[in-house]
This record gives C-alpha cells, sequence and structure tokens, in this order.
C-alpha cells in the first residue's frame, strides 16, 4: 500500500466540500438539494464511481466550477469520493446543512477555501481518503484583541447580530 497528498487545484477565493458518498443517485440527488436551498447557487460536482464502469459522474450550474470538479476528482481518484466547488459568492456554510440530508452522503471530510491536501492510501484495489490537511497549523492562541476581532467581523459579514 502506497500514502499519496494530492493537492486540490483552485483559485484562491474558491471554495469546495469534499466527502465520500455510496451510490451514483448522488450527483443528481446533490444536484437537487443544492438549486432547491441557495436560489442561482452556482457550482461543480463530480463524483468518483467506484463500480461498473468506475467513471467521474458530474453535474453543475457553472461551467468553471464543472471543470475544476472533474480535474480535482479525477486526481484524488479514491472511490465514492466526490468534490463540490462553490462559485465566488457561495459558501459551505449555506450548503453543509443540505448536503447532510443528502440519503447517500455518509461523510463530509472537509469544507474550505484553504489550500487543502488529499491524504490518500492507493492499493491494488483501488484508492481511499484517509484525511485531509486543511490550510496551516496554529500559531498560537488567541488574546483578548484576537477574540475582539473575531466577534466583530462575524458581527460585520452578517453572521452574528
Amino acid at each position: 500500500m502506497e500514502i499519496l497528498s494530492v493537492t486540490v487545484e483552485k483559485p484562491e477565493e474558491i471554495n469546495f466540500v469534499l466527502g465520500q458518498s455510496h451510490f451514483i443517485k448522488t450527483v443528481e440527488d446533490v444536484h437537487e438539494a443544492l438549486v432547491s436551498s441557495v436560489p442561482g447557487i452556482q457550482f461543480g460536482f463530480a463524483f468518483c464511481e467506484a463500480s461498473g464502469k468506475c467513471l467521474i459522474r458530474y453535474t453543475g450550474t457553472n461551467d468553471e466550477m464543472i471543470a475544476l470538479a472533474k480535474m480535482n476528482a479525477l486526481k484524488i481518484g479514491a472511490g465514492h469520493s466526490f468534490i463540490l466547488f462553490l462559485g465566488p459568492g457561495f459558501f459551505p456554510i449555506n450548503v453543509l446543512h443540505a448536503l447532510q440530508r443528502v440519503p447517500e452522503i455518509v461523510t463530509l471530510f472537509c469544507a474550505t477555501a484553504n489550500p487543502t491536501e488529499i491524504v490518500i492510501a492507493e492499493s491494488e484495489n483501488g484508492r481511499g481518503i484517509l484525511g485531509v490537511i486543511d490550510g496551516s497549523s496554529p500559531k498560537g492562541i488567541e488574546g483578548e484583541e484576537d477574540i475582539a476581532w473575531r466577534k466583530g467581523f462575524l458581527r460585520t459579514i452578517g453572521y452574528k447580530l
């Protein structure tokens, strides 16, 4: 068995969600969940089929995000994994609940815009996701100034009153 690291390729500001599902039906169910929960959402979704033809199945509403999803899904190549790219101005916080309600989804590994590496195990049977390296390691513990900034920031962007 070999351990690999696959870097997610994307523009810096673009958010994505990485997960695992168990059925080809996921592609259509995720599409329906996203367009039903966020009007006008722009996204690209790709799913690595793990049996039958073993194709990268995909859907979306934005050609650039669809291209990113297909390219990264092919690089990751782990059975039943999926990757969802959200267009500019769309964020994981707005879609995670909808994704969690899709019956075929069994795991969400990460939801981020950070530079991300996917840690993969590869055997003669295929590939599986072991985990993710999402962004950077902590550089310390927040102080009073940092707490004030955090609270102010969340209110400035409208997530807290």
